[in-house]
Formats: structure tokens, C-alpha cells, sequence
């Protein structure tokens, strides 16, 4: 059985420094940070760490890494440390007012790509994010006999870690995937 692993890097990383932020006392808690916008500068997200804590032990089961992000400045080498890392990378551009749009839908459609085309019944798929939207695409992969988990922060969507077959918090994690 093969490993497949699905990265939202903003979502885990903006909220990431969220958490942070709570746990430096910078905020009462993760919707006060989010309320009043406050986060911790200072954390910083490792992709290897990252990797290595989603994919476990037994890399050599991972059939796909895929991490999805904005199209960084030019002189920015963030992809080609998450490439390192052993992500494979893709990108997509800001919308005009500066939006990152096309991620959640970029990971839902490799995501059944590989589950339909690739995979085989008992396959993990694994999501390292937290956003509601996923949850269709994730009660139709367990229907279809998959084991889909989720990796994200303790405050996911209830819905989303009520639909996947396991949910795994980073929260406890903070500093085990941080630069």
C-alpha cells in the first residue's frame, strides 16, 4: 500500500505562526489571533521536517509528495527548499488583488487524479490542511475505500476532521516541524 501526501502550504504555515503566537502568549488563543490578526514572525516551517513527520518512517511508501503554494518573488528560494525537501511543487499566481486562489482546488483535483488513476483500494491519502472545502472530496475517497487522514492544527474544521479517517494535530508538534 502506497502513501500519498497533499500540502497546503499557506494554510499550515499562516496558521502555524497563529499558533505560535498563542503559545509565546502573544494571543489568548487561535481565534483571538485570528480576530486581531496576530501571529509569530519568528516561526518559520521546515519542509524536511514537515516531510519526515507526515511521511514517517517508511519514505520509500510515499507515492507522491505535492506541496501547493502562491508563485513566490523571483528571488525567492522557498520552492527549491521544499523541492529538497522532497516535495514535488506547484505554484500558482496571486489573483489581481493579491489573493492566493487555485490551491484548494489544485489539491482536490491531483488528489482524486492520483486516488482514480494511480491508487489502489487501501491507499493512504494524507491532507496537511485544514479547510471545510475538502471535505466532499474526502467522504468520497473513504466511500471509495480509502483511508484519508488529516494532518493540520487543532483548530480544523470540525467538519473536515469529523469526515477524515484520522486526524493527527500539530499543535502538540509546534516544534518538531519548525526551522
Amino acid at each position: 500500500m502506497a502513501d500519498w501526501i497533499y500540502v497546503d502550504n499557506s494554510n499550515v504555515f499562516i496558521e502555524g505562526k497563529r499558533v505560535s503566537a498563542v503559545n509565546k502568549g502573544l494571543a489568548l488563543d487561535v481565534y483571538d489571533a485570528m480576530e486581531n490578526r496576530i501571529v509569530d514572525n519568528d516561526w518559520r516551517l521546515s519542509f524536511g521536517k514537515l516531510y519526515s513527520f507526515v511521511a514517517g518512517d517508511d519514505k520509500a511508501q510515499t507515492a507522491r509528495a505535492m506541496l501547493f503554494g502562491s508563485r513566490p518573488p523571483e528571488n525567492d528560494d522557498i520552492w527549491n527548499i521544499a523541492r529538497n525537501a522532497g516535495f514535488e511543487v506547484i505554484t500558482h499566481d496571486r489573483n489581481r488583488a493579491n489573493k492566493e486562489k487555485k490551491i484548494d482546488t489544485g489539491i482536490v483535483a491531483a488528489l482524486t487524479r492520483d486516488a482514480y488513476r494511480n491508487a489502489t483500494e487501501g491507499d493512504t491519502f494524507t491532507l496537511v490542511s485544514g479547510d471545510g472545502d475538502y471535505v466532499p472530496a474526502v467522504e468520497q475517497l473513504i466511500a471509495d475505500g480509502f483511508v484519508v487522514n488529516v494532518v493540520f492544527w487543532d483548530h480544523a474544521s470540525k467538519e473536515l476532521v469529523d469526515a477524515c479517517s484520522n486526524f493527527t494535530s500539530l499543535n502538540q508538534h509546534l516544534d518538531l516541524i519548525c526551522i
